[in-house]
């Protein structure tokens, strides 16, 4: 009985977020259009995402270092775009700063990985 309550909820919960997804996915289609930048973050979030999702070793600081050098890169594509497109003093500071911090982690990540080949 556990065991079909859990299925059914598993169903059911897939089927949702499938729903979800879907419904995300086409709302960002419909904006894209509005403007440069939208297109823009969604290009930059898709592609982030799609990097981020790495084939885990198990070894936690490995994975840890491949799955958040992608995440560090995608900052730094939105930092740019802001710097691209935005108009706000301060964001735009923020976003150099994010960029600085980012780059700098971005390499001790990958120094790190060097180090450690796995």
């Amino acid at each position: 009985m556990k065991r079909l309550i859990f299925a059914t909820v598993a169903a059911s919960l897939a089927f949702a977020g499938a729903a979800f997804a879907q419904d995300h996915s086409s709302m960002h289609k419909q904006s894209a259009s509005a403007s440069p930048a939208i297109a823009e973050f969604e290009q930059t979030n898709s592609d982030m995402h799609a990097a981020m999702n790495i084939e885990y070793s198990g070894d936690a600081d490995r994975d840890f270092m491949r799955a958040m050098i992608p995440h560090h890169e995608g900052a730094v594509a939105m930092a740019n775009i802001v710097l691209k497109h935005g108009k706000d003093a301060e964001v735009r500071a923020l976003a150099q700063s994010v960029i600085k911090a980012q780059e700098a982690e971005i390499a001790q990540m990958k120094a790190w990985l060097a180090r450690n080949p796995g």
